[in-house]
C-alpha cells in the first residue's frame, strides 16, 4: 500500500494536540511512523524520545534478555513497558506518557525461510495493547511493507490518544490483524519503580499517581489488620474530620521489603473496610513529598523510631534534615499512646526534636494495646480504648 504524509496530516495533527507524550522502540521497520510524525509540526508535543533498535545486541540490550523469537507480541509487549518507563523519566511530572514497541522482520534483499510480521505494542497507565500481523509473502514491496509496519505504528499511537482518521491498513483475503489488551497489575508496577504510588479503595479499584496532597494516612505494616488500627482511623478522621487512609510501605527502613504476594493478601484484608495506599516509601520524609500538607497519624512506637538517629546512617544532622523536609512539606503527625508494662507512654515521655515539637499532635485519651507481634504470636490481649 503507497501512504503520503497528506493521507496522514489530519489524524497526526489530532495526536500532536492530544495527550499523552511517547517514547518509541522499533526493531526491523517502522522508522516511516517517525518521519510521518516529524513531517507534520507540534511533533515535540508527542515524541520524546524514539529508538531504531537495528542490531539483535541492541534489542537484547533494551529486553534483558534474548528472545526465542525476535517478532513476537511478548517482545512488543516488553518494549512498550521498557519505553512506557523511560517516558516517565523523560517527561515532566503529571505528565500522560506511554511507550511504544514494534519489532519486525519485512522484505529485504535476500529471500526469507519464515514469515514476514510485524508485532505492535502500546504501554500507557491503564495496560499494554498488542497488534499482531503476519503478512503475505510476495504481495507487497519492502517500502509497501516498511509502511504497512509505520501505519500501525501510528494506529498504536492514534487508539492511545482517542484519535481516528487514520486510514485503516489494506489487507489480503489470509491476512488478519489480532489485537489483545492486557490490564497492569499496578502493584507490580510500583514494585518495578513505573508509579510513585497505588491506591486501593474498598471495591478492589486501582489507581496510581505522583502526589497526592491534603489527605490523613495512617501508616503500617498491618500484618494482620487489627482492630486497633480500624479504631485509630476512626478515631483519627473525626478529629480531622476527613477521611483517614491506610498506608503500606514495601520498603522498609528496618524490615525486609514486602513481595508482591504478601502486599496483595495484606491489602485483601481492606477491602469493603477502606482505602489503603501503598508506596516504597519508607521514610516519612519521602512520604511528604509524595503526600504534601497531608497528616500521618501514627503510634507512639513509631515516634520512638522516628527520633532515633540509628534510622539515619547515625547522624542526628541528618535526622534533623528529614523533620525540616517534613515541615516544608507542610505535613505534621498525630499520634496515639501505648501501654508499655504498667506505663502508659505518651508524647511527654520523649524527648522530641528541638524545633520540631510542634509537628507532633497527641490523640487524648486512645489507647491502642494490640500489637501485631503479639497477633501473629497468639498473645493477644484486646486493649483498645477510647475515653471522650
Amino acid at each position: 500500500m503507497d501512504i503520503s504524509l497528506a493521507d496522514l496530516e489530519e489524524p497526526i495533527r489530532a495526536i500532536h494536540a492530544a495527550s499523552p507524550m511517547v517514547v518509541i522502540e522499533f526493531a526491523g521497520a517502522g522508522a516511516q511512523a517517525l518521519a510521518w510524525l516529524h513531517g507534520v509540526s507540534g511533533s515535540s508535543r508527542t515524541v520524546l524520545e524514539a529508538t531504531d533498535r537495528y542490531a539483535a545486541t541492541s534489542l537484547v540490550t533494551l529486553l534483558g534478555f534474548e528472545p526465542a523469537q525476535f517478532t513476537s507480541p511478548e517482545v512488543a509487549r516488553t518494549m512498550a513497558t521498557k519505553a512506557y518507563i523511560r517516558a516517565r523519566q523523560l517527561a515532566e511530572p503529571r505528565t500522560p506518557v506511554a511507550g511504544i514497541g514494534s519489532t519486525a522482520t519485512i522484505a529485504t534483499d535476500r529471500t526469507k525461510r519464515g514469515d514476514h510480521r510485524c508485532c505492535v505494542a502500546v504501554c500507557d497507565a491503564h495496560g499494554v495493547t498488542s497488534y499482531a500481523l503476519t503478512l503475505t509473502k510476495g504481495l507487497r514491496t519492502r517500502q509497501q511493507e516498511e509502511y504497512l509496519v509505520s501505519l500501525l505504528i501510528l494506529r498504536a499511537l492514534a487508539d492511545v490518544c482517542g484519535v481516528k482518521g487514520l486510514p485503516a491498513p489494506i489487507l489480503s483475503g489470509d491476512e488478519a490483524l489480532v489485537e489483545h489488551f492486557e490490564p497492569v497489575d499496578l502493584i507490580s508496577r510500583l514494585l518495578a519503580q513505573e508509579v510513585e504510588w497505588v491506591a486501593v479503595a474498598p471495591d478492589g479499584q486501582m489507581s496510581a499517581g505522583e502526589t497526592l496532597p491534603h489527605i490523613a494516612l495512617l501508616s503500617g505494616a498491618f500484618n494482620p489488620l487489627h482492630e486497633a488500627h480500624r479504631r485509630l482511623a476512626e478515631t483519627a478522621a473525626g478529629i480531622l474530620r476527613q477521611e483517614v487512609y491506610f498506608e503500606l510501605a514495601l520498603v522498609n527502613a528496618d524490615k525486609a521489603p514486602i513481595s508482591l504476594e504478601a502486599a496483595q493478601r495484606r491489602v485483601a484484608q481492606f477491602t469493603g473496610l477502606g482505602t489503603v495506599i501503598l508506596t516504597r516509601a519508607p521514610l516519612f520524609s519521602q512520604k511528604a513529598q509524595l503526600f504534601p500538607h497531608s497528616v500521618f497519624v501514627l503510634g507512639i512506637d513509631t515516634v520512638e523510631r522516628l527520633i532515633q538517629p540509628r534510622f539515619y546512617h547515625n547522624d542526628p544532622a541528618e535526622m534533623l534534615a528529614s523533620f525540616k523536609t517534613i515541615r516544608t512539606a507542610g505535613c505534621r503527625f498525630l499520634v496515639a499512646g501505648r501501654l508499655r508494662g504498667n506505663h502508659f507512654l505518651t508524647l511527654q515521655d520523649l524527648d522530641l526534636p528541638q524545633g520540631y515539637r510542634e509537628l507532633f499532635e497527641e490523640i487524648p485519651s486512645f489507647r491502642m494495646d494490640i500489637s501485631s507481634t503479639a497477633i501473629r504470636e497468639g498473645n493477644v490481649v484486646h486493649s483498645t480504648e477510647i475515653k471522650n
